[in-house]
């Protein structure tokens, strides 16, 4: 599948958060301190690059995308260099100074590819007064379409309570990588980020994905969040939303060299694809793509459209069954294929035997998406439906038959008299039936809408019918 990447050149992000300044000391080393045994790095080169909120305006800016950064700085000489940055990358700032605070630094020696040490030069922003922050959030915010929150504990979010509510206010979906172990101040906030161990140190520890699963269902209710977005390492990133399963999507990186600031990469991207109207799932797809290139660089870095493009384009999906398929393996596979932004189309029926009329009805559902899943009446449900003689083939025949069509990816059987359980567990993008059907008397038509799909009746054709046919031979045989 080819992915079609967004014009990020539109997208439109407020970024607030805890700023600082990444500052990278290159050097040599070649010999041990007479004065204490570690090594002496002799220093050649010195690169400073915004770091925490401002990494996620960086990566915004990277894109090409319009953003503005908001927070709290020193009056000092890393204040001036970070918007002295910031202002070649055309990215627009808003720093409330204080001049009690230094700005947050941080200092990393490297040498031979590896960080020797981390020197932190930080006082956090506790107990700060905050309504100039607020003031100037209040007037920029109803400019931008999404909100990115980048908190480290360092002070600046405080406020987040009052942040959020202006948003929601406003309707600007809220996205937030979180800190802490309190998540209630994050309460009606659009999306978390939390990495493994983040939503572990709130839910407990996780030892199976069903728990995973039920604890981030539980925390979204509890705080009202709409998705939950588990960075999960070498595992890739787990999206879970409050009303439909889980979707996994599988690391990209060929070789992890770095993962400083890969969580703002992630909070950057998907803020900026949100902004520009994309869902939630390819929203999703492309920050991990974005992960798995930014965490091949060293230090603190950023990601452009033609490297994002490149992963996606050479995206190592997860080989997945097509076929005949049971509902557990069904509701998996629909997923993994949701991970890559893939739409689901779904229809069912007997298809007792298989016709012209049943070819081209499931060529034209097939055009609809990207996957075609036929839920087909077992034998006990179709003789309730149409009679003790049918059906004519058994239920192993008409999958087979069915499953072997290049157009149809997945067949599941179901013994209830209709689908809607089952359609109520895939959720389709489209559900499609054909013939006279009216939408609204479509067996989970009105489900399927009510979670944003969309329900279509394509034309059948009338003088093909599994009915007519049998009809047909019997006269035949008769005569």
């Amino acid at each position: 599948m080819t992915v079609i990447l967004p014009d990020f050149l539109k997208s439109n992000v407020l970024v607030v958060g805890d700023i600082m300044l990444d500052r990278y000391w290159y050097g040599s080393t070649n010999k041990i301190s007479f004065e204490s045994p570690v090594p002496v790095v002799e220093i050649n080169n010195v690169i400073d690059i915004p770091g925490g909120a401002a990494n996620v305006a960086m990566n915004i800016a990277s894109l090409g995308g319009r953003v503005r950064l908001i927070g709290l700085v020193g009056v000092d000489d890393a204040a001036q260099r970070l918007k002295k940055r910031l202002t070649e990358c055309k990215i627009k700032w808003n720093f409330i100074s204080v001049d009690t605070h230094p700005t947050i630094m941080k200092l990393r020696v490297m040498s031979r590819n590896q960080q020797m040490i981390r020197l932190d030069f930080e006082k956090k922003f506790n107990n700060v007064n905050t309504d100039q922050l607020m003031n100037v959030i209040k007037v920029y915010l109803p400019q931008y379409k999404v909100l990115a929150l980048s908190d480290y504990a360092k002070g600046t979010l405080d406020c987040v309570e009052e942040i959020i509510k202006i948003a929601r206010f406003f309707k600007i979906p809220i996205i937030i990588d979180p800190k802490g172990v309190q998540f209630s101040k994050y309460k009606g906030a659009t999306i978390l980020t939390p990495n493994m161990s983040e939503f572990e140190a709130i839910v407990g520890f996780c030892s199976n994905e069903e728990i995973i699963i039920k604890r981030a269902k539980e925390l979204m209710n509890e705080y009202d969040l709409l998705a939950l977005l588990i960075t999960r390492s070498d595992q890739g990133m787990t999206l879970l939303q409050r009303s439909l399963d889980p979707l996994y999507f599988s690391a990209q990186s060929k070789e992890v060299y770095d993962v400083t600031g890969a969580g703002d990469t992630v909070v950057g991207v998907l803020s900026a694809a949100l902004s520009l109207g994309e869902n939630l799932e390819k929203s999703c797809f492309l920050a991990n793509a974005a992960a798995g290139s930014v965490v091949e660089k060293s230090g603190t870095s950023t990601v452009n459209v033609a490297e994002i493009n490149n992963v996606v384009q050479k995206y190592e999906y997860t080989k997945i069954p097509t076929g005949i398929v049971d509902r557990g393996l069904l509701k998996y596979v629909v997923s993994v294929v949701r991970g890559r932004g893939e739409k689901i189309v779904m229809t069912n029926g007997v298809f007792d035997i298989l016709h012209y009329g049943h070819i081209s009805y499931l060529m034209d559902a097939k055009k609809l998406g990207h996957r075609l899943i036929v839920a087909v009446n077992s034998d006990k449900s179709t003789r309730r439906l149409k009679g003790k003689h049918r059906p004519i083939n058994v239920l192993e025949r008409r999958m087979f038959v069915l499953s072997a069509l290049s157009m149809v990816d997945w067949v599941v059987s179901f013994d209830e008299d209709n689908p809607i359980q089952l359609i109520l567990e895939i959720s389709p993008d489209f559900l499609v039936k054909g013939g006279d059907y009216n939408v609204n008397n479509i067996v989970g038509g009105k489900e399927v809408l009510r979670q944003g799909g969309q329900v279509c009746v394509l034309k059948f054709q009338e003088d093909c019918s599994s009915s007519s046919i049998i009809d047909t031979m019997e006269i035949n045989e008769i005569n």
